[in-house]
C-alpha cells in the first residue's frame, strides 16, 4: 500500500540511563515481551503473509460481521476489535502485530465470536484457524477511523511494518439505520449522532483518497445480505485470495436475510432528519439511500 504523500516513520523509542527503551515495553511490558516470544512459534506460518486489511467507517454498519466471515476463510485470520494501530504507534515489530491479531481471533472464536449480544460464528469454517495465512486484518472501523483521523501517516507506518500491502475496506449500511443504531447504543442525542456520522464520512473519503491504485473497497450491507456469495466473493478478490464454494455456501447460511430497519424507531427531530437528508444528498457514495427505501 502507497499513500499518495509519503511520511517518514518517526522514532518511537526514548533512551532511559543510557538504555533504548520502546513505549511498547513501557505501556504493555508483558504483553509486549509476550507477543515477542509467541511469534517464534508462528514465524513459519506468518512467512506466508502477503496482505494486511483495515476496516474504516462507521460503528453499527455491518463490520463485525464482514469480519467475522473472512475470519471464516482459511487463507485469513481477521482480529475482532485488536486496535493494532495503537500496537504500531507503539513500536511494535511485524511478527509482534500479526501474533497479537492471530492470539486475538483465536480466543474470539473460540468465545464464539460474539458482539452485542449476535454470534458471529460460521459452523464448519476456520475461525480463529487457518491452513495457509495469505491475509490477516483487524476489525475496529471506528476506533481506525478516528485514529487514521489524527494521524494518518499510521497506515504507511503499517505497510512499512510488516513490508505487505495494507488492504482497506469500508462497509456502508443505510445512514438512517446507521444513525438510529448509533443513537440507541449511546447517549448522544440524534442530532450529534448525524455530526459525529458526517465527520467519518469526511474521514473515510480523505483516506480513500489518499491510497493509490488497488487499496480501497466499499462494500454495501444491503449487498452482502442481498447476494451474499457474489458480494463475499468480489471482496475475497479484493483481497486476493480464491473464495471456495463450500466457504461461500457456509457464510450465506448465517447472514440475516434482510437488514434490520432501525430508523423506524428513532425518535427523529425535524433538525436531524434535515442535517442527514443534506449529507447523503451531497454524498455520492450515499446516493443509493433515503428514509423510506
Amino acid at each position: 500500500m502507497r499513500t499518495k504523500q509519503a511520511h517518514r516513520r518517526p522514532s518511537v523509542a526514548r533512551i532511559v540511563d543510557g538504555v533504548r527503551v520502546l513505549p511498547g515495553f513501557r505501556a504493555y511490558p508483558t504483553l509486549y515481551v509476550g507477543s515477542a516470544v509467541k511469534a517464534r512459534h508462528y514465524r513459519r506460518d506468518l512467512a506466508s503473509v502477503k496482505a494486511f486489511l483495515l476496516f474504516v467507517g462507521h460503528p453499527r454498519s455491518g463490520h463485525s460481521l464482514v469480519g467475522s466471515l473472512l475470519d471464516a476463510h482459511p487463507a485469513m485470520v481477521v482480529s475482532h476489535e485488536l486496535d493494532v494501530l495503537k500496537y504500531v504507534g507503539l513500536g511494535y515489530r511485524r511478527d509482534q502485530l500479526l501474533t497479537l491479531v492471530l492470539e486475538h481471533a483465536r480466543a474470539n472464536a473460540e468465545a464464539g465470536r460474539k458482539s452485542w449480544g449476535y454470534s458471529y460464528a460460521v459452523p464448519g469454517q476456520w475461525q480463529g484457524r487457518w491452513q495457509r495465512l495469505e491475509v490477516m486484518g483487524d476489525k475496529r472501523g471506528r476506533m481506525t477511523t478516528d485514529r487514521l483521523a489524527a494521524r494518518p501517516e499510521l497506515l504507511d507506518d503499517l505497510a512499512r511494518t510488516l513490508r505487505v500491502p495494507v488492504k482497506v475496506v469500508q462497509v456502508v449500511r443505510n445512514p438512517y439505520d446507521n444513525v438510529a443504531t448509533m443513537h440507541a447504543r449511546g447517549s448522544a442525542p440524534l442530532a450529534e449522532q448525524v455530526a459525529r456520522y458526517r465527520e467519518l464520512c469526511e474521514t473515510v473519503d480523505r483516506i480513500a483518497a489518499g491510497l493509490t491504485g488497488d487499496g480501497f473497497h466499499r462494500l454495501y450491507h444491503e449487498d452482502l445480505v442481498a447476494g451474499t456469495p457474489a458480494a463475499l466473493a468480489a471482496l475475497c478478490g479484493f483481497l486476493g485470495v480464491a473464495a471456495p464454494d463450500d466457504y461461500l455456501a457456509a457464510c450465506d447460511g448465517v447472514v440475516f436475510p434482510s437488514p434490520r430497519r432501525t430508523r423506524d424507531g428513532a425518535p427523529w427531530t425535524p433538525e436531524a432528519r434535515a442535517a442527514l437528508d443534506a449529507l447523503v444528498a451531497e454524498t455520492g457514495w450515499l446516493g443509493r439511500y433515503d428514509f423510506d427505501g
